[in-house]
């Protein structure tokens, strides 16, 4: 006797799981997700240059081409639909040489033919500056994308996922799947779970996912890539997303307004072994800055308020892999740049592949859309003081860099899929975001996580596991 059966079950909760999830619950099937983190986008989609890409760069008649251009169209409707931010800023890929002016040209070529509309070359540094003011002394030349688009991963992840589960779907957390065995119904997880359907969406650990049902057609390497966030203060130094010419690994490090208002600089791209491994180091942190100052003038670094490490899964194969080894066994795995443009057409393309495996019926309850994170900041003042007329939790301000009252953490908390740590809190209201990075609202949130849990808090932790922010009581009485 299985503890639990489900139609589909989706392994990991990025931003592929999250839209695969999000598309098959517009069914009428039962769909779990498993994550082994204490939270959903806690892999790649946390840690990434938040940009939907035009779709140029990706080689044509490969699956990043096709669903990076889909997946680009159809994006400013499901960020809408599920109330996350989304600016179309447009992209400069720059170049310094006329070399670099053959490869931009390539780029142009290969851009027309993937479909991306409004494309064209700039070879006038006149023309240049009047796009982009703050562009680098040494750029001759560049790539113009005015179709290319920021949004917020970790925000879109968070209400995919969201918006599944307020549609039936089941969300399982701190769960690492260690085994999965074929049987006569489909798949049985950890000896726990049967589904009739999985998708293999893990990331990193996608391969070690398919090997356990025999798959080992592909493997999965992590590459490195760090980034240095800049304060609010500093957000308009570029007004535009401005890549360098790309490299065989990768895009190459660039400079991008954030949809927040702050300003993002990297990644830098290594390859290493280990697939949990987010250190910064000193000479990637020095590269990104190098680089930078190239690419865009007036980057004032000391305006710096956190520097962090993504890891892409890069697979062997040097394409996206969607595949079926077995009956009913799907990857999604290898989901590196341009993974996050895609998401929205991949997952139609996995809920349709689903729908080969078993019958997908549309479910008339269907309710596609969630409110936004942030609309408390986006309400006039007349709106917000009858919200905290209504709530006197909105009229007490946790967050003094980002402004975010008492009611939006706990309205936070109370909202699928719910927080349980303060990156969890961060993540969905930017609480700790600012420029003390939580200096002065720790304390208070850890507070606040107490009362909702029901825990202690000493309990209370960063980011799940043993990450625990208070050891214990300086005084025998306990608040």
């Amino acid at each position: 006797m299985y503890m639990t059966d489900y139609d589909v079950t989706i392994i990991g909760a990025g931003i592929t799981g999250a839209m695969a999830a999000r598309e098959l619950s517009r069914y009428d099937v039962s769909i779990c997700i498993l994550e082994a983190a204490s939270d959903v986008a806690m892999g790649a989609t946390k840690a990434n240059s938040a940009i939907v890409h035009a779709g140029f760069d990706a080689k044509e008649g490969t699956l990043k081409a096709k669903f990076n251009v889909e997946g680009s169209k159809m994006f400013e409707q499901v960020c809408k639909e599920l109330g996350a931010k989304y600016k179309r800023i447009g992209a400069l890929v720059v170049g310094f040489s006329d070399e670099d002016k053959e490869t931009l040209r390539g780029l142009l070529e290969r851009g027309v033919k993937n479909g991306v509309e409004q494309l064209r070359l700039i070879e006038s540094r006149e023309e240049l500056l009047e796009i982009e003011p703050g562009i680098g002394e040494t750029v001759s030349c560049a790539l113009y994308a005015p179709t290319s688009a920021i949004t917020c991963p970790y925000e879109l992840c968070i209400a995919a996922v969201g918006n599944a589960m307020d549609n039936g779907a089941d969300l399982k957390l701190n769960y690492p799947v260690k085994s999965i065995e074929a049987d006569k119904d489909g798949y049985v997880i950890n000896g726990e779970i049967r589904s009739r359907v999985v998708i293999n969406a893990a990331g990193c650990h996608a391969d070690e996912i398919a090997r356990m049902i025999g798959d080992d057609s592909f493997t999965i390497t992590p590459r490195r890539g760090e980034y240095v966030l800049l304060d609010r203060e500093a957000g308009g130094t570029a007004k535009h997303t401005v890549f360098r010419c790309p490299s065989a690994m990768g895009k190459g490090i660039l400079v991008t307004p954030t949809v927040d208002g702050n300003l993002l600089l990297g990644p830098t791209a290594e390859n290493i072994e280990d697939k949990d491994d987010t250190t910064t180091t000193l000479e990637g942190q020095a590269l990104v800055k190098k680089s930078a100052h190239q690419q865009v003038a007036g980057i004032d670094l000391r305006k710096s308020i956190t520097s962090f490490t993504g890891l892409r899964s890069v697979g062997s194969t040097g394409d996206f892999i969607i595949t079926e080894p077995k009956k009913g066994f799907i990857n999604a795995a290898g989901i590196e740049s341009p993974g996050l443009s895609s998401a929205p057409a991949i997952g139609v393309y996995l809920a349709e592949m689903v729908g080969k495996d078993i019958e997908l019926k549309a479910d008339p309850k269907f309710n596609p859309c969630r409110k936004p994170a942030h609309y408390f900041t986006e309400m006039s003042l007349e709106e917000k003081n009858e919200k905290i007329k209504e709530d006197p939790a909105f009229g007490h301000i946790i967050c003094r860099c980002e402004t975010v009252t008492e009611g939006e953490i706990i309205e936070a908390m109370r909202t699928n899929p719910k927080p349980t740590d303060l990156d969890g809190i961060k993540r969905r209201t930017r609480a700790q975001m600012g420029r003390c990075q939580g200096g002065f609202c720790s304390p208070y949130i850890v507070e606040i996580i107490s009362k909702e849990l029901g825990i202690d808090a000493t309990e209370v932790t960063k980011t799940g596991g043993k990450s625990n922010i208070l050891t214990g009581y300086t005084k025998a009485a306990r608040r």
